[in-house]
């Protein structure tokens, strides 16, 4: 292999795992408060479609990228009044955004299937963005550097904040919590609707960085992987940034045997066709989430609120 392609390979697997590292530091921060949304494939799609609309109206991808968090967000919030508010089941009401958002994205996109939108100019000078070897360094959409920011941003928030410290335990003994003083549905409010944003973010990352046009469903179930990416970390964003790019190697895996770049360096696997490429994550999902549940220690990491409704008067 020359250093040509493994340089390219690696920007490939950098910008394949930011949308779902994105997603999963949300969703990180949402199921640390006890809440599990389980709609964040929707909530990208409707961050994909509206970013994509704000940057089509303004011409400016920067207020795409705003657009993408508040759709998302917004579309949290459909979710968040009715499990904090209405104590609807979880896993049903996010199963139903998951189903909400895919519909009312692809309606609104019927009237963007086709145009194109400005990309993100490089915020490093030509010559290092530009670069053989310095693009591995320089060479990103801005998006993937917010992403990796956010990952030991996230981190020092959860360990060595104050707000970080009331979330936690909000999502470890809500009742107690409460007891205290601190307001546990608010806290929960804005835990879900930074896990919108975020989730919006990475879902713009399709519409305006990978593909800089609109295709229905064009998430293609990342949100899907990003939700069991949480769980495959243990709720760290240590391992949730470990786990998001060996996700990403399996996704370019698919895009490694559509080239045909097994029949030229590995002449063996040129058989395997490229479908299951494109299935392998989604079966690593579903193979390690296997692998960790029949260990027995996923509860152990595990927020003990998650999943389970707030009932003060109880």
């Amino acid at each position: 292999m020359s250093p040509e392609f493994i340089i390219a390979s690696i920007v490939t697997i950098i910008g394949l795992t930011t949308p779902i590292l994105l997603a999963g530091l949300g969703e990180l921060i949402t199921e640390k408060s006890g809440v599990l949304n389980l709609g964040v494939e929707g909530m990208m799609l409707m961050g994909a479609i509206c970013g994509f609309a704000a940057t089509a109206f303004t011409f400016n991808p920067w207020l795409g990228v705003i657009g993408a968090a508040a759709g998302g967000a917004l579309s949290s919030m459909l979710f968040a009044i009715l499990v904090l508010q209405l104590n609807s089941n979880q896993v049903a009401t996010g199963l139903a955004l998951s189903i909400f958002g895919t519909g009312l994205s692809s309606l609104i996109g019927q009237s963007f299937t086709g145009r194109i939108v400005p990309q993100f100019g490089s915020i490093f000078p030509d010559v290092l963005a530009k670069d053989p070897i310095w693009k591995l360094l320089f060479g990103y959409s801005p998006l993937v550097y917010f992403a990796l920011i956010m990952v030991p941003l996230t981190a020092w928030f959860l360990k060595s904040t104050r707000a970080g410290l009331i979330l936690r335990a909000v999502g470890e003994n809500d009742h107690s919590a409460h007891s205290i003083g601190y307001s546990v549905t608010g806290v929960r409010y804005a835990a879900i609707a930074f896990g919108g944003a975020m989730a919006g973010i990475g879902g713009a990352y399709f519409s305006m960085v990978i593909t800089p046009m609109w295709a229905e469903r064009m998430t293609a179930g990342r949100g899907w992987i990003a939700l069991a990416l949480v769980v495959f970390a243990g709720w760290r964003t240590g391992r949730l940034l470990a786990g998001a790019y060996f996700f990403g190697f399996l996704m370019w895996l698919e895009l490694f045997a559509k080239a045909n770049g097994f029949g030229n360096t590995m002449p063996f696997l040129q058989a395997i066709p490229s479908q299951f490429w494109a299935a392998m994550p989604y079966i690593m999902t579903v193979v390690a989430l296997t692998l960790i549940s029949s260990r027995g220690n996923v509860g152990a990491s595990a927020p003990a609120c998650l999943g389970k409704p707030f009932l003060p008067s109880t």
